[in-house]
């Protein structure tokens, strides 16, 4: 019945679009080489009708498909939406005979299973059979040979508009080895459900790694096509190259409309809190304090065995899980705090660093190496140190703040 469905709307627009010719076409099997003329623009929004992701608008981009052998950067969220759920938009286009070759996986696999960091195999997907290529671990960048052949490229995974969530460097490399081989982009664009503020320092050129690529803030405000449009404006590709891109926007959005994930997109971000909490408790990462993986409530909760007991009375024990098979602190009983049920954040809270780098009292190293690579900067690390308060440190932000804010106006799809 779906599938019926989605034939029916794809031979409708296919029609009317031939008629009206306002969709970029190319031989088939050649690289499209008009598609950055393609255009497809959002509907007035209707904040009373539901989201619709670009992997559910399929009468724009099910005809840019057709003819050509086409490569899918995808994991678990890649998905498409209906009445009873939704299917996996792999499986959806293998099934539409849609000529499908191979599939790019990011950090935590094709169907989301790795932990953060864990290295992830090339394979072949048990159910389509398709060949599986890792783009986390020590192949970041589609090489040519894994590029060969393809004459198209989508990209469609559930970002949360944090600099550090690595989805957004595997896009920067997926479009930068694309644009190297003249094989075009189609972004399928989904809602940031951290996208309705920007904060955070600004990343130093210097301090630029897989965790932050790009001099942007740690809360960037840009669902992943606007932040692609941006990579391409800004000319962040090495040697300059641009990527022929295209992108699919969501359909009734405001970056100030909430927007509940309804798959977790890595395995450590479970719940809407978690994912609202992500920017300002990942600090963590890069400290002697666990962020709570190997608990029931990763990024919901925090503390360290260091941390002073008399202060830190919520209490925990990190233990494997499958969301992280070695997590910080196995075994041993952290103190710390609770955050499930506080209010949701606008903005991004160092209160829970500070006050940890305040009270740990007995163990001397409290950062690790990692924590610049997550602020992008030695600023922060020093600022703490010497004991600034979150309001000092956030008045030093004001003015790259306001510079990346003017910087990204004109790639921006949504109010």
């Amino acid at each position: 019945m779906r599938l019926t469905v989605f034939k029916n709307t794809v031979l409708l627009f296919v029609l009317i679009a031939f008629s009206c010719g306002n969709i970029a076409t190319s031989e088939a099997g050649g690289n499209a080489s008009n598609f950055s003329d393609f255009s497809y623009t959002s509907k007035e929004v209707d904040l009373d009708a539901p989201i619709a992701v670009g992997a559910n608008q399929t009468e724009a981009y099910l005809p840019l498909l057709q003819g050509k052998k086409i490569g899918i950067v995808a994991n678990q969220t890649s998905v498409i939406f209906h009445k009873k759920g939704y299917t996996h938009l792999v499986d959806s286009l293998v099934a539409l005979k849609t000529n499908v070759v191979k599939v790019f996986a990011p950090e935590h696999g094709f169907r989301g299973t790795a932990d953060a960091g864990e290295h992830v195999k090339d394979g072949i997907d048990s159910k389509t059979k398709l060949p599986i290529i890792s783009l986390y671990g020590s192949n970041k960048k589609p090489s040519a040979t894994q590029l060969e052949g393809l004459d198209l490229v989508v990209f469609d995974i559930q970002d949360v508009g944090a600099r550090f969530y690595t989805y957004i460097s595997t896009l920067h490399y997926v479009m930068e080895a694309c644009a190297e081989q003249n094989i075009p982009v189609l972004i399928l664009d989904r809602p940031n459900p951290n996208g309705h503020y920007i904060d955070g320092p600004i990343l130093e050129k210097e301090y630029k790694s897989f965790v932050g690529m790009h001099p942007v803030p740690v809360v960037h405000g840009m669902t992943i096509g606007e932040y692609a449009k941006m990579i391409n404006g800004e000319h962040w590709l090495d040697n300059g190259v641009t990527c022929d891109l295209a992108v699919i926007p969501v359909q009734n959005y405001t970056h100030q409309r909430s927007y509940s994930l309804p798959i977790a997109p890595s395995p450590n971000l479970p719940t809407d809190k978690a994912i609202n909490l992500y920017p300002s408790l990942c600090f963590f990462e890069g400290t002697n304090v666990s962020a709570g993986r190997g608990t029931p409530k990763p990024f919901e909760i925090y503390g360290s065995p260091y941390l002073d007991k008399s202060m830190y009375t919520f209490k925990f024990l990190p233990q494997p899980n499958a969301g992280s098979k070695h997590p910080k602190h196995k075994g041993m009983l952290c103190y710390g705090e609770n955050l499930s049920d506080s209010p949701n954040l606008a903005r991004l809270d160092l209160n829970y660093l500070i006050n940890a780098y305040q009270n740990t009292i007995d163990k001397p190293i409290f950062f690790n190496d990692f924590f610049t690579k997550l602020a992008g900067t030695k600023t922060l690390q020093k600022q703490i140190e010497k004991r600034h308060t979150a309001d000092e440190i956030k008045k030093t932000w004001v003015r790259g703040l306001k510079t990346y804010d003017q910087m990204r106006q004109p790639y921006l799809l949504y109010k």
